[in-house]
């Protein structure tokens, strides 16, 4: 009876541990958050620039992603991840900054490569824990990743929103935000449309949610005078309200 016991447990155990393990590096996977909820402060955003930044590093990035995670220079693999097997439609690709290359992967992880020697520099992972559990989790990272300074931007549909440090893929902030469409980023503030249909105000330098608001279809916002339009929607950067709604 013992030794059935210790045999059930002992499955039990591994299939645990499997659950956790990433797919790229060896090991137990890391919880990104400290145990923090996500909360709104309810305050404005300060005066911002005119026109948004450019987060998407070179101009030219001549590297193309596949659906199984593999990174391609022409017809040479430079970078072969692990398939899942269900996809979310993406456009993801890589950006380019520097000599290397940033790219999210479907499996939940952002991942640096050296352009010129085709080594993974690190490997991040962007989710919540709790969404690993079960074998049809969808941890897809789709919109593409940001590059602002010394910090890379991600997130994926695993709901989480990161800020990364460039040089070691360390987390500095995450927040409980699925994220669908790519984000736009103004001074110091990044605007997100998350998968619950709100777009939100974050104030990148401590991860702050300053305000959310309400949004109609989940697209990629643009941003010009302190204006954000999301669709047929046009808010005030300020605090969120919606200045105007329909067709213009």
């Amino acid at each position: 009876m013992l030794k059935k016991y210790l045999a059930i447990l002992f499955v039990a155990m591994a299939a645990a541990g499997c659950s956790k393990r990433d797919p790229i590096l060896p090991g137990t996977r890391v919880d990104i958050f400290g145990g923090t909820d996500t909360s709104i402060e309810n305050i404005d955003v300060p005066q911002l620039s005119d026109t948004a930044k450019n987060i998407s590093g070179d101009e030219i990035c001549d590297y193309r992603q596949d659906a199984n995670n593999t990174i391609w220079s022409g017809d040479k693999k430079i970078f072969s991840g692990f398939a899942t097997e269900s996809v979310v439609r993406s456009n993801q690709s890589p950006i380019c900054e520097r000599g290397f290359i940033y790219s999210g992967l479907t499996t939940g992880e952002v991942i640096k490569i050296d352009a010129k020697t085709k080594k993974i520099v690190w490997v991040a992972d962007v989710f919540r824990a709790s969404n690993l559990t079960g074998g049809a989790s969808v941890v897809d990272i789709v919109a593409h990743v940001g590059i602002d300074g010394d910090y890379v931007y991600a997130g994926g549909l695993a709901d989480a929103f990161c800020k990364l440090k460039k040089s070691n893929g360390d987390k500095i902030w995450c927040l409980n935000i699925s994220v669908p469409v790519d984000f736009i980023m103004v001074d110091d503030f990044v605007f997100v449309v998350g998968g619950d249909n709100y777009l939100y105000a974050i104030n990148t330098k401590n991860g702050k949610i300053y305000w959310r608001t309400v949004i109609k279809k989940q697209i990629k916002p643009n941003y010009e005078n302190n204006l954000i339009t999301v669709g047929h929607l046009r808010i005030n950067s300020k605090n969120g309200s919606v200045e105007k709604s329909g067709w213009f």
